[in-house]
């Protein structure tokens, strides 16, 4: 009988992504794509709707703000971290705690082939840097979220001192998106 796949132990509070228009779609893969290649704050909106081909009006009409939609770019990057963990973890069905947490790193560095500029979390918090940007409570976020992880992994182990190892982890993983 073959062992059992463990699994990611900590929920993900990642919000459910917005219904959005075809225009909204357009406006928040633009941005994606140009916030991540070029920074968030060297574009601007304009270049934003000129890539979604849609004028300024329909962006602020669909997101609110510049600040809003980064907000929703670094959730929907979120969301599609989230679901690339799982298909990781499902493909490489780990067996136990330790190999959860190697499995991370290997998605990491999947998730990282052909990018040249890491984290886009990272990113967005160096160039943002306001604690009261809306972008940050989802930047914060996935951070926590991933400390969490390697600690409930670490538990589940059985580690001496979880939470220790679990900062340990976190710098690593860090470091390798950097």
């Amino acid at each position: 009988m073959p062992a059992q796949q463990m699994r990611l132990l900590v929920d993900r509070p990642v919000p459910e992504a917005p219904r959005l228009t075809p225009a909204g779609e357009r406006i928040l893969a633009a941005a994606s794509s140009l916030f991540y290649e070029q920074g968030i704050r060297t574009v601007g909106v304009d270049a934003i709707a000129a890539a979604a081909d849609v004028t300024k009006k329909t962006l602020y009409d669909r997101f609110g703000s510049k600040d809003q939609l980064i907000a929703a770019y670094l959730e929907d990057r979120d969301r599609a971290w989230h679901r690339f963990l799982d298909e990781q973890l499902a493909e490489r069905a780990p067996a136990t705690p330790e190999a959860v947490i190697l499995a991370l790193f290997e998605a990491l560095t999947d998730w990282l082939a052909g990018s040249r500029n890491g984290c886009g979390f990272i990113n967005a918090s160096v160039e943002l840097a306001a604690p009261d940007h809306p972008a940050m409570p989802v930047i914060v976020g996935q951070k926590q979220w991933t400390r969490s992880e390697f600690k409930a992994q670490a538990q589940a182990a059985g580690f001496t001192n979880p939470s220790e190892l679990a900062d340990r982890l976190l710098l690593l993983h860090e470091g390798a998106l950097i």
